[in-house]
């Protein structure tokens, strides 16, 4: 089997989930997706289908961490069909582009760079140069935040492409409040898009109690504002 590439790096402190966490933030979070980086473990690696068809990931035995991983968590909006293979990785640990990407096409029905974005948070993020894999989701949000998103076709970045703020939650049940998707309550788990193209499903499902072992083990999981 091959094994996918990953790429989200763990931060080196957590000041940007105790500066700006969802908990007392007045702002309108709720039917938004959400961004995780947490550690994959092997088992995610092998998606089981359940007998109601869907695809499972995080149960039994998570098995070995091999890397950390960003995923972008669906909420109701629509997942365009062709936003399965457009969003695809490659054999580049640029995961923390593509989930979070992935997240803004969600909320502005459009496609984006997420190449440009992955390259331009290493650019900011807190390990010096660009000659490694991978990034941290801060720093992606941080581009969004500071200098806007990049469609394929322009040149530049637009502001107005971007967010006005972010903000990180730290439990299961925040998550559950953001994403708003009753499915997800009643099955009691959360649906990831992940971003390894055709070769792996469309949609896995991860046990809440799952991601809540992922979360406290220094996982992350951001919401944003749009513009």
């Amino acid at each position: 089997m091959t094994l996918h590439p990953l790429g989200r790096q763990r931060p080196k402190d957590w000041a940007h989930v105790d500066r700006y966490p969802l908990r007392g933030f007045t702002g309108q979070v709720a039917q938004m997706p959400v961004v995780l980086g947490v550690d994959w473990h092997t088992n995610f690696d092998r998606p089981q289908q359940g007998s109601d068809g869907r695809w499972w990931i995080g149960r039994g035995d998570l098995g070995t961490i091999r890397g950390g991983h960003a995923i972008c968590v669906k909420s109701r909006q629509p997942d365009a069909d062709s936003w399965w293979s457009y969003y695809n990785q490659g054999t580049e640990g640029a995961c923390v582009g593509f989930a979070t990407s992935r997240l803004m096409s969600h909320l502005n029905r459009v496609r984006y760079d997420a190449r440009w974005l992955y390259k331009e948070a290493q650019k900011v993020d807190y390990w010096p140069g660009e000659d490694y894999q991978g990034t941290a989701v801060s720093a992606a949000f941080d581009v969004l935040r500071d200098r806007g998103h990049r469609m394929q076709t322009w040149v530049e970045p637009r502001v107005s492409a971007g967010i006005s703020a972010n903000r990180w939650l730290t439990t299961v049940d925040e998550v559950h409040q953001v994403i708003d998707l009753p499915l997800a309550v009643k099955l009691g788990a959360v649906p990831l898009m992940n971003s390894w193209g055709l070769a792996f499903p469309r949609v896995t499902w991860m046990p809440d109690e799952t991601l809540a072992l992922l979360l406290e083990r220094e996982g992350e999981a951001g919401v944003v504002t749009d513009r």
